[in-house]
């Protein structure tokens, strides 16, 4: 694993010569934020050696890079599911490349259904913890002795003094914002009614079918994250109706500016 890691990160450096100091992950729908950032790199995933490739739509396929409020960023416009066939390990190799290329905090961000009663289409959610059981976890089999320890502690998955400061931003800017627990599940399939009902009973507020493993990677090599949910479906609802990935995309993308605003000025205050 090490060995590919120093293969692409070597191709990167190639390409971009660049410290980034932030990671980001950008979930279904969330790709135009990279128009925040001023580009001075893009590198397609299926030119880095042993680079997974994305297969989702609302997922580009490309490493964005170069500077974001005033910090040098790496932006991943689209990112590997457990659905779509790669292993555990495989979906976090981006994570692991960026933390050797220099990342020191990770920001990550998805489509999420809301499970707790009290959201609504168009919500965004910091995720304060998560609960990982549904999905296979990234540290099983051998463990690195460079990336992290045997058994990394998992109390603050997600930074409290990010969440604060997110807190702030989006208090000062009169955005609405929840927190609560993201549940990790396998997909593809949307949940069933009984499924999100079982996931509200163990104490999720949102679930999705990302992100987990990717902190999960980073807290192994001590990097600091802070994770945001945009509600783009409700999982407990009375009505008929269906779920599909088209809404969930447009949900998103109404959602996108205020999960901008709070990513920006975080990272100025890096």
């Amino acid at each position: 694993m090490i060995l590919k890691i120093n293969e692409a990160v070597a191709f990167i450096r190639s390409q971009y010569n660049e410290q980034p100091v932030v990671g980001i992950v950008l979930g279904s729908g969330l790709g135009s934020f990279t128009s925040e950032i001023s580009i001075e790199k893009e590198i397609p995933y299926s030119a880095i050696p042993h680079f997974p490739v994305s297969t989702v739509e609302g997922h580009s396929g490309k490493l964005i890079l170069g500077e974001l409020s005033g910090k040098k960023v790496i932006a991943m416009a689209g990112r590997f599911h457990y659905y779509e066939g790669y292993a555990a390990n495989e979906i976090v190799f981006p994570i692991r490349v960026m933390k050797y290329l220099g990342i020191k905090t990770l920001l990550l961000s998805n489509a999420a259904g809301g499970v707790n009663t009290d959201y609504k289409v168009g919500d965004i959610m910091i995720i304060s913890d998560h609960i990982s059981q549904f999905t296979p976890n990234p540290l099983i089999g051998k463990n690195e002795k460079e990336f992290g320890p045997r058994f990394p502690d998992m109390s603050e998955a997600y930074s409290k003094a990010l969440i604060q400061k997110a807190r702030a931003i989006a208090a000062a800017k009169g955005i609405d914002i929840k927190q609560g627990v993201y549940v990790s599940v396998t997909g593809p399939t949307f949940e069933t009614r009984a499924e999100y009902k079982m996931i509200q009973v163990l104490g999720g507020d949102a679930v999705g079918m990302s992100t987990v493993q990717e902190v999960i990677a980073a807290n192994h090599m001590q990097i600091p994250c802070f994770a945001i949910s945009v509600i783009t479906d409700v999982g407990i609802r009375e009505e008929e109706n269906v779920i599909t990935h088209e809404e969930v995309l447009e949900a998103a993308k109404h959602a996108e500016p205020k999960l901008t605003h709070i990513f920006k000025e975080l990272i100025a205050g890096l």
